[in-house]
């Protein structure tokens, strides 16, 4: 079938330095541009980010700082981009979230003002999240082939869980997983040790404001999302205050206040 176009409909993904929008640069951009009659113009382009590449994004996407030292950065090609998307809607996979915030900001941070308030956005991931259900019923349903009888009773829901448990590890067992950026993050087996890992392991508190990183405290919200507590708190004392009189729960203040105290117990020896 052909789309139903009256603007030419880009489909683009990025490829980054990394998942901060604020601080991270985009390394290579594709574009397939599909036409209201139906023809599609492709390109695709690297670009020097001006920053270090991590050399776990490159494990990831395969674009390491050699490749991209001579190019012509971002900036450099913003106005001929911005020409190019002239009058075109924008679609893509988890565009919303990530690859239309790190778009705008580079256009941005070049002086190229790329408008998207009067173009239409797609975002194809979005349409899989809300046609694919992703409940227990489903997931019951999907792994174990039966359906959900009194879904929402606390004992059904907990004898389902158990069973699509047990489906998913004879299902997966031996099989890498991976995380939204490709990146294997370990493999699924019939050991709880190894299922915690794979899902829980980086938490520090349950609402999941502070995680691991590379076995470092990190925020996981706000302006100092990806930075170390310690480190923030070492250089903006007043965000423990702020957060302790803040509306979070009271687990995650508990948590900040250990991270602050063996911080303070290591500086003074104690």
């Amino acid at each position: 079938m052909n789309l139903k176009l009256r603007n030419p409909l880009t489909f683009f993904d990025l490829e980054t330095t990394g998942t901060n929008v604020v601080n991270d640069r985009i390394v290579e951009l594709s574009v397939v541009k599909v036409m209201p009659n139906g023809e599609t113009i492709t390109k695709t382009t690297k670009v020097n980010p001006t920053i270090p590449i991590p050399h776990e994004t490159s494990l990831i996407h395969g674009i390491y700082d050699e490749d991209v030292k001579d190019l012509p950065s971002f900036k450099n090609i913003a106005k001929s981009l911005a020409k190019f998307l002239e009058g075109s809607d924008l679609a893509g996979f988890n565009i919303l979230k990530f690859d239309v915030p790190m778009l705008v900001e580079e256009f941005l941070r070049a002086g190229v003002d790329f408008d998207i308030s009067k173009r239409k956005l797609v975002d194809a991931q979005k349409i899989f999240h809300m046609m694919e259900k992703r409940t227990l019923s489903a997931a019951y349903k999907f792994y174990c082939n039966k359906e959900l009888d009194g879904a929402h009773s606390a004992e059904a829901d907990t004898l389902a869980t158990f069973e699509v448990l047990m489906a998913q590890v004879e299902k997966y067992e031996g099989q890498d997983m991976v995380d939204n950026l490709g990146k294997k993050i370990g493999v699924v087996k019939n050991d709880m040790q190894a299922l915690h890992d794979l899902t829980s392991s980086n938490m520090v508190d349950l609402a999941g404001r502070i995680i691991l990183k590379d076995g470092v405290e990190c925020f996981n919200f706000g302006k100092h999302r990806n930075r170390s507590v310690v480190e923030v708190f070492e250089k903006e004392p007043s965000y423990y205050e702020w957060m302790m009189k803040g509306d979070f729960p009271q687990d995650t203040k508990r948590r900040l206040t250990e991270i602050k105290l063996r911080a303070f117990s290591k500086l003074t020896g104690k």
